[in-house]
């Protein structure tokens, strides 16, 4: 197995179900008037779609008999999540309280973006690096757009963050496809 390969179906199965269900919840952060809003409406159902799947990957490949989990890499993948969470949380009540709410995106894109990086050795995949910066990139835009434009970065970074997530969990589909 090359090491750009998931190392189980299961793992590409969980891939498509968590990052299709948070493009989802992504690409419902803008406020987008029609014809962009049908657009994020739609990209919802595909990246809805791609979940499913996963889901139906991973329960598949757990009836063929995966290998054992990783307890160890389980638990490091926990708390680099509960990390995630706690300060992208944190962030976002300090920036809703300094009045920047505005901002809140940009700073759970750039968590959600910095999370992939840990999960590199964690997850054996070196595709994440890409799927991290990416991500902060886009976090980065939407900041720089808002500060000098009247487009708020909730737009930029819902709509980037929501692709590129959904990009890898249909790319994580294929790795998957591939591996039968």
């Amino acid at each position: 197995m090359s090491t750009l390969q998931f190392q189980s179906r299961s793992q590409a199965g969980l891939a498509a179900l968590y990052l299709g269900v948070f493009a989802t919840i992504w690409f419902s952060v803008p406020a987008a008037d029609p014809p962009l809003r049908t657009l994020l409406v739609v990209a919802s159902g595909a990246a809805l779609v791609t979940a499913v799947i996963g889901a139906v990957v991973v329960a598949r490949a757990r009836r063929a008999g995966t290998p054992a989990r990783d307890r160890a890499a389980d638990r490091r993948y926990l708390l680099i999540v509960l990390a995630e969470f706690a300060g992208a949380g944190l962030g976002a009540v300090v920036l809703a309280l300094a009045g920047w709410s505005e901002f809140i995106p940009v700073l759970v894109g750039a968590a959600v973006g910095l999370h992939f990086l840990p999960l590199v050795p964690v997850l054996r995949d070196p595709l994440l690096w890409l799927l991290g910066a990416a991500v902060c990139a886009v976090a980065l835009a939407g900041l720089v757009t808002a500060l000098v434009s009247a487009v708020p970065a909730g737009l930029v970074v819902g709509t980037g963050t929501g692709l590129l997530l959904l990009g890898y969990a249909v790319l994580a589909l294929l790795r998957a496809a591939r591996q039968r």
